[in-house]
């Protein structure tokens, strides 16, 4: 066999276009008309990328500009503030330029092969079997640019296991495209067909039902950004911000009489503090609806050939495509007063990872039951029909879990009293926290239960954040029952089933019961060839 007889898996072709950038001809690499490197060695980022990945960074340049400048003054040359500015900015264009540089990415027959690092390279590999998602991203300058950053996830369970940033919107889409075709093993054409054939959306949020929803996420995050942002710049200040003395000192000096605020009646300082409280109320419904709406507006989910495609953002947009061969469980969520007016949410659990912030891609973040059961049915997870038998768990799982945290309690306090020579009446106070504890195990054990079917397991629990999961028996992957050593004594046990990207639990379960279970459930997985199961639609 010759040499031009071996293919080269990451060498381009005439018919299919590089994706998402350029391949690099290395020194005589030249600038196509979409502003991107062009050649045969792999693929470059868009090069508008850089000012995008400049401006964004600058934040990150905030504490060490203010560092060298706080650094420089006692050098007593103002002339050379703006210099150190400059140097840092300059230091932090150029780096970005040369990791640029220094970047490639190839399209290969099986995987994607991402190359980087300016002193230590690294060469990862991502075959097209092992991603579970491929999302877009455009941030607000991204957006403006017509850039999007392209995310894979493999789900190791660290996040994105590599990103593109930043592409052309255009080539992000036949990248995600292509991935899927690899994946399928159909065209890219057939893929691209698909998003065209879609039709109305299975789940819209209209800007109201947003709104609404940023009302139940009341949010006081506002006051945990300005609290640490005081913590980290407390040394611009001429006096400790959290020293109440130092503010009562500059309220006098700015002639406020102190002894006349001590003088206040009970009834005005009462008035006061409902004011206070309103105010901080008003803050916190404000910040969920300005979180919420940057979130989730334009709030879209299709039902297209291979599975969910979701999209939503105001600033910052993502479009993410969920296979429905990747649902393993749907998790149902809701609240006491949410579901007063029968709102909840609908979650799919998978390998792949949502967001930073949702480990769980979210279907419909506030619908009703009548909207939600036809997207899991979609994805075929069914609702809990009339028939089915939610058991209830053995009350003397909770009480021994209050009998060990009571034993702790009084360990804590015996301490205290003996090593610490603490008053035994003021130790004694530690056992009021049994009280809350008490609440708490008898809500859990009050909203627990746990059912299964010929088809399906379900588990709900919870009371302020109320879960109802349901998993198809053919998607577990383990059934482990746990026993501890008061649950041994007990004749109880717990039944934790693996899913691919999460768990499930069942608690409080007789051991006979929980070994029936079992058995039942590895049965039915035993009889289920998954070569046909997990071949992707």
């Amino acid at each position: 066999m010759s040499s031009s007889d071996l293919k080269n898996p990451y060498a381009s072709s005439a018919d299919e276009r590089p994706i998402g950038g350029a391949p690099v001809h290395g020194i005589s690499s030249s600038l196509d008309t979409n502003g991107e490197v062009v050649g045969e060695e792999g693929e470059r980022l868009h090069i508008v990328g850089l000012f995008v990945g400049f401006v964004t960074g600058l934040p990150q340049l905030v504490f060490p500009i203010i560092a060298a400048v706080f650094g420089v003054r006692s050098a007593n040359n103002p002339i050379l503030i703006p210099i150190v500015i400059l140097i840092a900015l300059f230091f932090s264009l150029f780096s970005r330029w040369f990791g640029w540089m220094r970047f490639r990415y190839f399209i290969g027959e099986h995987d994607i092969r991402i190359e980087k690092g300016i002193l230590s390279r690294t060469a990862r590999s991502i075959p097209y079997e092992r991603i579970q998602d491929v999302s877009i991203e455009q941030k607000p300058l991204a957006r403006i640019m017509g850039l999007a950053e392209v995310k894979f996830e493999t789900g190791g369970g660290a996040g994105d296991d590599a990103k593109l940033s930043y592409v052309g919107v255009p080539e992000a889409e036949r990248l995600r495209e292509l991935v899927r075709a690899r994946k399928t093993g159909v065209t890219v054409e057939q893929v691209s067909g698909e998003e065209v054939a879609e039709t109305s959306p299975v789940f819209a949020m209209t800007a109201g039902r947003v709104f609404i929803l940023g009302l139940f996420s009341f949010s006081l995050f506002i006051f945990a950004i300005l609290g640490g942002a005081a913590q980290q710049l407390d040394f611009l200040l001429p006096f400790d911000f959290w020293d109440i003395s130092a503010w009562v000192g500059i309220a006098k000096e700015r002639g406020v009489n102190v002894d006349q605020i001590n003088g206040v009646t009970i009834a005005a300082r009462i008035i006061l503090a409902v004011i206070a409280l309103a105010v901080l109320l008003l803050i916190g419904f404000a910040s969920g609806v300005i979180r919420t709406t940057l979130r989730e507006h334009g709030f879209r989910l299709d039902r297209t050939a291979k599975g969910f495609r979701r999209r939503r953002g105001l600033l910052t947009l993502t479009d993410v495509v969920m296979p429905i061969h990747r649902v393993q469980a749907a998790i149902v969520q809701t609240g006491p007063i949410r579901k007063l007016w029968g709102w909840h949410a609908l979650k799919f659990v998978s390998l792949a990872q949502d967001s930073k912030q949702e480990s769980n891609y979210v279907a419909a973040p506030f619908a009703t039951l009548e909207e939600i059961w036809p997207i899991a049915s979609a994805a075929m997870i069914d609702a809990p029909s009339g028939n089915t038998a939610f058991r209830r768990g053995d009350g003397r799982w909770w009480l021994s879990a209050f009998v060990a945290a009571a034993i702790i309690i009084l360990s804590g306090i015996a301490a205290v009293v003996l090593f610490a020579g603490a008053p035994l009446g003021q130790a004694v106070n530690l056992l009021w926290l049994l009280l809350p504890l008490a609440f708490v195990l008898w809500f859990n054990r009050r909203n627990y239960r746990d059912a299964l079917d010929d088809v399906q397991l379900y588990v709900r629990r919870g009371w302020w954040n109320q879960q109802l999961k349901i998993a198809p028996q053919i998607k577990i992957q383990s059934a482990e029952i746990v026993q501890g050593p008061i649950a041994r004594w007990q004749g109880l046990a717990a039944l934790h089933f693996g899913l691919s990207g999460g768990e499930l639990k069942m608690v409080a379960l007789p051991l006979a019961t929980a070994q029936a279970i079992r058995d039942t459930v590895i049965e039915r997985v035993s009889a289920v060839d998954y070569s046909e199961i997990n071949r992707p639609l």
